[in-house]
């Protein structure tokens, strides 16, 4: 009987072990901390130096050379050159520089009164009533044609200037009322027919030369208004490889047209509209 009820009560103890499993470590909250896997620890972001794009992505300024090296630009230099100047300007630009030497100040001063010294000698770089003239602007005015002139040689050597006339005497020293003076007068005002606007260019040797400056001043007195002294003179228009020619003949302008013809009648220069319509002026060295 004992053995029955013991029996009985271990079948019913058997039987209330599923519900106590139920009941018990298969019902425990999930947030115990002991069958959860914490997410902290066991998933963990990535770092950042694992990605780098900087490492896997390199710059293209080492992918993509510059083209200029694959393209060069030719030179427009060798497709486009240049235009060669002509002579007449490679000339200008020689005369130009000549202008510095024959300006060169050389310390003295100028005057109103005709130079009584020696005729050979420094001689100043302007003058009263009347304006230096260069090379390079006598050469302009003659190669122009567009200005009527008249250009005196005061020197009286074997060699001229092409045109020029001889006016040896206006460079003798005195005073402008002598009779130098008046016998000038005389013949500027036939050579020039009067026109006391004519332009007068006077020269002689070179910078060390007063003759022609004395000429220049004397032509400035008799109230001519535009005297050019050619200071440079014979030496420079010969430096400049200029032609010159014999005194006593040789070429002048021919009018009109400014056109290099014969000086048949001894040396002169024809002025356009003066002598009666540009008549050749004779050489008399008055």
């Amino acid at each position: 009987m004992k053995k029955a009820v013991s029996i009985a009560m271990t079948v019913t103890l058997l039987a209330s072990l599923p519900a106590l499993g139920q009941d018990g470590f298969n019902q425990m909250p999930s947030n115990n901390g002991f069958n959860t896997q914490n997410p902290n620890f066991q998933q963990q972001p990535s770092p950042n130096f694992q990605q780098q794009p900087s490492f896997q992505q390199p710059q293209p300024s080492f992918q993509q050379p510059q083209p200029s090296f694959q393209q060069p630009q030719p030179q427009p230099s060798f497709q486009q050159p240049q235009q060669q100047p002509n002579q007449t300007d490679m000339m200008m630009q020689q005369l130009q520089q000549m202008a510095q030497l024959e300006l060169q100040d050389y310390g003295i001063q100028p005057t109103q009164q005709l130079h009584d010294g020696a005729m050979h000698g420094p001689t100043p770089n302007s003058i009263p009533g009347a304006r230096v003239t260069t090379t390079a602007e006598l050469f302009q005015l003659v190669m122009g044609n567009q200005q009527p002139y008249l250009l005196f040689d005061v020197l009286g050597g074997d060699q001229t200037l092409p045109g020029a006339i001889m006016a040896v005497n206006a460079a003798q020293p005195g005073s402008f009322q002598d009779q130098t003076q008046q016998g000038f007068g005389q013949f500027l005002q036939q050579v020039t027919g009067g026109r006391q606007d004519a332009t007068l260019i006077f020269y002689c040797a070179s910078t060390q030369c007063w003759m022609s400056y004395n000429a220049a001043l004397r032509a400035a007195n008799l109230g001519y208004r535009n005297v050019l002294w050619y200071r440079g003179g014979l030496e420079a228009w010969s430096y400049a490889g200029l032609p010159t020619m014999p005194a006593g003949g040789g070429m002048m302008p021919q009018n009109p047209g400014g056109a290099m013809a014969p000086n048949m009648g001894g040396g002169g220069m024809m002025m356009p509209g003066m002598n009666g319509g540009g008549a050749m002026m004779p050489n008399t060295g008055y």
